[in-house]
Order: C-alpha cells, then sequence, then structure tokens
C-alpha cells in the first residue's frame, strides 16, 4: 500500500516505466541515489528495494517529501528527504544514479504554478522548464560513469534532451518507451496541442520515453 498524502498526484504509467529501467541497474550497498521530484517517493523506495544503499528524495513540496518518508518508513527503508529545487540541496555531492520524473506536460504559459496539484505536470509552454534545468544541471552532482534517467513524453522534445546530454560528453540511449492515451490532463489540452502542432488532428495517445545517460 503507498500513502499519499492530499494533493500529491499517484504515480502514474511514466513512473512504472521509470522504475522498470531503475531496478536493472546495479544498485549494491554502496550505491548513491538521487531522486529528484520525488513525488510519492516511489522511485527512491524501488531504489532502496534493489539494495541502493543510500538514498536521497528531492522536492519542492513539503507534502510530497512528508509523503516519502511516510512511505519508507512503512517499508523500513532508509530515504533522506531534503526540500529544494531540484539538484540545489545536494550541491557538492556526488551520485552513482540519479533518477528523475519531472513534471513535462506542455502548457498554456510559462509560468510554473507554485502551489496545487498542478505542479506535478505543469512545464512551461513546451514542457521543458525543468528537463532543461535538469539536463544542465544534473552532471555536477553525478559521478563519473555515473547514470542518468529521466522520463519525459515525446510532446517535450525527446530529440532536445538527447542533445543536451550528448553536448556535455554522455552516452545517450532511448532505455524504454510505451504508447498510453491520453489522461484527463492531456484530453482537457489535447485542441491546444493540435494548434500548436504537437499532435496530429484527433490524436489521443502520447509517447513515453526513457532516457538512459551514462556520464
Amino acid at each position: 500500500m503507498l500513502v499519499r498524502l492530499p494533493g500529491i498526484y499517484p504515480p502514474q504509467e511514466d513512473t512504472w516505466l521509470l522504475a522498470g529501467t531503475l531496478a536493472g541497474e546495479n544498485l549494491g550497498s554502496h550505491s548513491r541515489v538521487l531522486d529528484i521530484c520525488t513525488g510519492t517517493g516511489v522511485l527512491s523506495l524501488c531504489a532502496a528495494a534493489a539494495g541502493a544503499g543510500h538514498v536521497t528524495a528531492v522536492d519542492m513540496s513539503r507534502r510530497a517529501l512528508a509523503t516519502t518518508w511516510i512511505n519508507a518508513l512503512l517499508r523500513r527503508h532508509s530515504v533522506r528527504v531534503m526540500r529544494g529545487n531540484l539538484t540545489e540541496p545536494v550541491r557538492g555531492q556526488l551520485f552513482d544514479v540519479i533518477v528523475s520524473n519531472p513534471p513535462y506536460v506542455p502548457a498554456l504559459d510559462d509560468v510554473l504554478p507554485t502551489r496545487g496539484v498542478e505542479r506535478a505536470w505543469d512545464a512551461g509552454v513546451d514542457g521543458r522548464m525543468l528537463l532543461d534545468r535538469i539536463c544542465l544541471q544534473a552532471p555536477a552532482v553525478l559521478a563519473q560513469s555515473g547514470v542518468l534517467l529521466i522520463a519525459q513524453s515525446v510532446l517535450s522534445g525527446v530529440e532536445k534532451t538527447q542533445a543536451m546530454l550528448e553536448e556535455q560528453g554522455f552516452s545517450v540511449e532511448i532505455a524504454d518507451r510505451v504508447e498510453i492515451p491520453f489522461g484527463r490532463v492531456l484530453s482537457a489540452r489535447a485542441a491546444l496541442f493540435e494548434d500548436r502542432g504537437l499532435i496530429d488532428t484527433g490524436q489521443r495517445t502520447e509517447e513515453i520515453v526513457v532516457i538512459r545517460a551514462v556520464k
């Protein structure tokens, strides 16, 4: 059973796709894992269950961190929770694996919500306001030969994520992908996406990918 405090978005297909990729990494007792935008803490729990000895979960939401802490406690996993903006709370530290399922849904404008459940998905007009920052910030806190795993929709520019990471010397691949029907949020924005040319007329599915980048 997964505890979820009010206002915290439940894990979706992208979370489980990313969890499957994370489970395939070699996580031993000395592994250091950073979970950015932890939400319910599912990915931190997966890392701990897979054997990672040091797991850190970061989120801006106090409720998300409380949810993660409770879920870890119930499973007797050791997860350090830290409140802050992406990698800022862990500057100066290094991790062997960084995993992130950030907000990536294209929105009406570039004003990020500061409260409410919309924080879990809204990511600016192109859906990249957090993706771009993660691509730029992650290398500074990733150990040599470390692995960065990111989930995102093709609606928010997979090629740009790959290019940004390759420019910083990463070896990048698509580790997994899945086609899923639009949920409530994307269905409500389908006309907007059609107008922007992000989807074909009448399209009501999106492809989710997991990007795996090795430093």
